[in-house]
């Protein structure tokens, strides 16, 4: 059953009843990304299920997809960057949980019952986001950077003072 997107669920009543928001939501509403993008332009869509898994484990699956303003760091100028998140996050409400959840899931620490799904998603979001953003397409630099020792040598280049060893007397 998908419902309107709310500000704050308890997570285990949303859990127990299998509820599921979807939709669009402004990247201007999510001001941590909105302050990592070069323009909070734009806007994301959702899919939030809870459910529990068939070993019992509560979980948030969340799929959110966005073509995110970034700067790339070769050029410097601005480009639309498709994200997309498709993860699964296990409910624990203390951090040893963490060593029960299966495969696959990612945890998400319950402080309290009541959790922000904007949050979760904006959380989502920023840890999709790469640490250096560069535009698909550009050429590779034409140098080639190697850790092989043999490969590393730089090539020979005469001495600038070979000439002062014929000064030299003996």
């Amino acid at each position: 059953m998908s419902a309107p997107f709310p500000e704050i669920v308890d997570a285990w009543r949303m859990v127990s009843a299998r509820r599921s928001f979807n939709g669009h939501l402004p990247v201007a509403h999510l001001p941590r990304l909105a302050d990592a993008l070069a323009a909070p332009d734009g806007t994301i869509a959702y899919d939030i299920e809870f459910d529990r898994d068939e070993l019992g484990v509560a979980y948030l699956a969340l799929r959110a997809q966005a073509e995110l303003t970034v700067i790339c760091q070769r050029t410097l100028e601005p480009f639309a960057m498709p994200v997309n998140v498709d993860t699964r996050l296990g409910l624990i409400t203390r951090e040893e949980d963490e060593a029960g959840l299966p495969p696959g899931y990612e945890p998400l620490l319950l402080e309290s019952a009541e959790i922000r799904p904007a949050e979760v998603i904006e959380d989502e979001l920023l840890l999709a986001l790469p640490l250096i953003p560069v535009k698909p397409g550009l050429e590779e630099s034409d140098y080639h950077w190697s850790t092989d020792p043999e490969q590393a040598e730089e090539p020979q280049r005469p001495n600038p003072f070979a000439a002062l060893s014929s000064l030299k007397k003996e």
